[in-house]
């Protein structure tokens, strides 16, 4: 019988984009990996696509050896703990498998008191992540050891970048990188329509708008370059660059930005209380 070392409560997208990728560069084998989904034709879906091992007894997902990995709605968090409550699990080494946490909102307070004595982990991803280009921002428990901290940035490293913070960075973490795909994509749908009204076909602006977002992100990235830097070199004296720059000063684009992070950092303030 093969040993299930990773356990996933929860096959809805965010799940599967991780489990995809960790199947994918053969951090777990299909044959390791066990998913608990209610819906039994999500977990036809997975065990068609991916090969995994699916179940509709969360509790038999507690058996895992090295991960315990919630990605449930924080709604049902409550029930889904105490189902698991009276589960014997005992990992390799005679150590308790890590448990991780993608619930937003839910504190390592409340984590750590649902499994007592366990290594606990609470990740904060992002959606890009289904792409394997996102942002997981990753605070450790009080039982999380060093190995538990390398095990856990392999896994999220397979859908994109990781840094670890403190709990009490969580929120900030929530509004910036965990809400910031929508305020991108609001960004992008802006200038595209700012190239329709120009007089640009839809479909061609549409185009403009995005690859200019990736190309500049990626132009960052590669070359370290500071955002300031980027912009001076674009902006030549009395031209178009500092014209349409000087409308959205006006417009007060930048404090709407920092408005939004600091909305949604508060936001995920109050749901964890």
């Amino acid at each position: 019988m093969t040993t299930i070392k990773f356990g996933m409560i929860g096959g809805g997208v965010m799940g599967e984009a991780l489990l995809s990728r960790l199947i994918a560069r053969e951090i777990y084998q299909s044959k390791e990996v066990l998913v608990s989904e209610p819906q039994p034709q999500r977990r036809n879906f997975l065990v068609e696509k991916y090969g995994v091992g699916v179940t509709g007894n969360n509790q038999e997902v507690a058996a895992a050896t090295e991960v315990l990995f919630l990605a449930i709605k924080p709604q049902v968090f409550e029930q889904v703990a105490a189902e698991l409550t009276n589960c014997e699990t005992v990992g390799t080494k005679g150590e308790q498998p890590m448990v991780v946490s993608i619930l937003a909102g839910v504190p390592l307070s409340k984590l750590e008191a649902a499994f007592p004595g366990y290594p606990v982990l609470r990740v904060m991803p992002n959606t890009p992540a289904t792409v394997g280009a996102g942002m997981s921002a990753i605070a450790p428990g009080k039982y999380i050891q060093s190995h538990h901290l390398e095990l856990a940035t392999g896994i999220f490293q397979a859908v994109g970048e990781v840094v670890e913070v403190p709990e009490s960075m969580m929120d900030a973490v929530t509004g910036l990188s965990g809400s910031g795909p929508g305020y991108v994509a609001i960004l992008i749908e802006a200038l595209t329509d700012g190239g329709v009204y120009a007089g640009l076909p839809r479909a061609i602006a549409a185009k403009l708008a995005l690859q200019t977002v990736l190309g500049t992100a990626k132009l960052l990235a590669e070359t370290g370059m500071h955002p300031a830097e980027l912009k001076d070199r674009v902006t030549s004296p009395g031209g178009t660059t500092i014209a349409g720059i000087a409308k959205l000063e006006t417009a007060g684009f930048r404090s709407a930005l920092i408005e939004a992070v600091k909305a949604a950092a508060l936001r995920s303030q109050e749901l964890g209380q």
